[in-house]
């Protein structure tokens, strides 16, 4: 199940944040080829962020998702995750950071 967790410094009471909930979703369920019904979008405003020493619009997102990420997955999230929140929220792509984890990459321990 893909989860992102997406925070901005914009307070986002009264605006309209579902076409992010969907779009983000969409996104998310193409590029790392799981159901959108797996698909969990987390949106917080109002977080004090300073990014290049400012407090001007700019996110910071992290996905987690159990398989389905590689180097082009990655790319591609970051590309088309900022251009969502730029084109619905005016936050710059320059000024929005993605950290992507992918659990199965992380070596299991074995039970003694």
């Amino acid at each position: 199940m893909p989860c992102i967790y997406i925070s901005t410094n914009l307070n986002l009471d009264g605006v309209d944040t579902d076409p992010i909930f969907s779009e983000v979703t969409t996104a998310i369920s193409t590029i790392i080829g799981k159901p959108e019904k797996f698909v969990m979008v987390l949106l917080k405003s109002s977080v004090p962020i300073s990014f290049e020493g400012n407090k001007e619009p700019a996110a910071y997102a992290e996905i987690i998702s159990m398989g389905g990420i590689n180097k082009e997955v990655k790319k591609n999230l970051i590309a088309t995750i900022g251009t969502i929140l730029q084109s619905k929220l005016s936050i710059p792509r320059t000024r929005f950071f993605l950290k992507v984890f992918d659990t199965t990459a992380f070596p299991t321990r074995s039970k003694l």
